[in-house]
């Protein structure tokens, strides 16, 4: 992108730290990497939260990642818990950056010490700082979702772009809010936002566009990048398996325990489906899981849940080492349990594209359509 235009700025709508306590160590992998991309600005969110406001503060410290929350204050000083905003030269033109944060979330380990400002009302404070200071380009990093970020930009003057996050959909053609081009990326990091500002001789911003485009196989890797992330990958994940071995004998106890209905595996369906299971094989349900060992992706909960059969379940998948034959999309993840057979083979139960969006998505399959794909599986 650099090469393409002149002066160009990247930043993090924030929102990235991972859900499960034991990936704690993606978080600060996640800064160390985004310091690597020199990020301009990076904003703040409930997620990044979960671990306490210390830990936060100390990653970014230690990585030297510019975060940025223009609403989020120390309870007990007043005082603002991050840099309120960044002021950065971008080539010749003066940008501001700043980042709001929901008052309507639960800041977990941090909701006794921090208090949440109400956010048009930090947003206009900020603007008009940001303004004295000479910017004439403002970027605001929104964690507040989709309907409350263009409220947001339409009730508050000098936005010229917003980076819409928390829980947002991924839009492929970004909007026009008044005079604000907004960027919906999606979640999980699979998209990158690129919005482009027109800019007047005095250098503030004419008009605008935003686009979103699919990190696919296609978009080529740094190779310095790809590195560090096969490092991290291969030490993490050897540490997750390890973690696993430790709770394969309590994994194994709940496994156990009395339940009247369980998964049994595709193994005991084929018994009596031989034809329909041959026809499975020759589907992807039937190699799922090994497209996330060839990402090195086997142990992300994220995915995991849509690559095995019963995830966390009575009788489903727990591990790769410890319940191999729960991997990939088998029978009962389409047609339920084994154990409630004679209930649903006495009435059968239709497939439908409910069954299916579970995981095919808007967010992991975009393009996926019920009627084309439910063809190619059909049986």
């Amino acid at each position: 992108m650099k090469t393409q235009y002149g002066q160009v700025s990247l930043v993090d709508g924030g929102g990235f730290f991972p859900e499960q306590d034991t990936h704690r160590d993606v978080a600060w992998f996640l800064m160390d990497a985004m310091h690597v991309l020199n990020i301009d600005a990076v904003g703040v969110g409930d997620r990044d939260l979960r671990f306490g406001l210390a830990f936060l503060r100390d990653q970014a410290k230690r990585s030297q990642l510019p975060l940025t929350s223009a609403n989020l204050f120390e309870k007990k000083t007043k005082k603002p818990a991050l840099a309120p905003y960044i002021f950065k030269k971008v080539g010749t033109v003066k940008v501001g950056y700043f980042s709001l944060i929901s008052d309507k979330v639960d800041l977990g380990p941090a909701r006794d010490s921090m208090l949440v400002q109400d956010p048009p009302v930090a947003a206009k404070r900020t603007v008009d700082e940001l303004k004295k200071k000479g910017a004439t380009v403002i970027v605001l990093l929104s964690q507040l979702g989709k309907v409350e970020s263009e409220d947001l930009v339409t009730a508050v003057d000098g936005i010229d772009a917003v980076i819409v996050g928390r829980n947002s959909p991924m839009l492929q053609k970004g909007r026009l809010i008044k005079t604000t081009v907004a960027c919906y990326g999606g979640e999980q990091g699979q998209y990158i936002g690129r919005t482009i500002l027109t800019l007047t001789p005095d250098r503030k911003a004419a008009s605008g566009d935003n686009e979103v485009f699919i990190l696919g196989p296609e978009v080529g890797e740094k190779a310095e990048i790809a590195s560090i992330v096969k490092a991290f990958e291969d030490g993490f994940n050897e540490k997750l398996r390890k973690v696993e071995r430790e709770q394969q004998a309590q994994a194994a106890a709940r496994d156990m325990e009395k339940n009247p209905d369980k998964f049994l595996g595709s193994e005991v369906c084929i018994r009596c489906h031989a034809e329909q299971a041959e026809q499975w094989k020759s589907t992807p349900h039937a190699r799922a899981w090994q497209t996330l060992v060839d990402n090195h992706k086997d142990t992300a909960g994220e995915c995991i849940e849509c690559h095995v059969l019963g995830f966390n379940k009575p009788g489903g998948f727990q591990t790769g080492t410890q319940t191999p034959s729960m991997t990939n999309v088998q029978c009962e993840s389409c047609h339920g349990m084994g154990t409630q057979h004679e209930a649903f083979a006495a009435t059968p139960q239709k497939v439908t594209e409910a069954t299916c969006t579970k995981c095919h998505n808007k967010d992991n399959d975009p393009g996926w359509n019920f009627a084309a794909k439910l063809a190619k599986v059909k049986h």
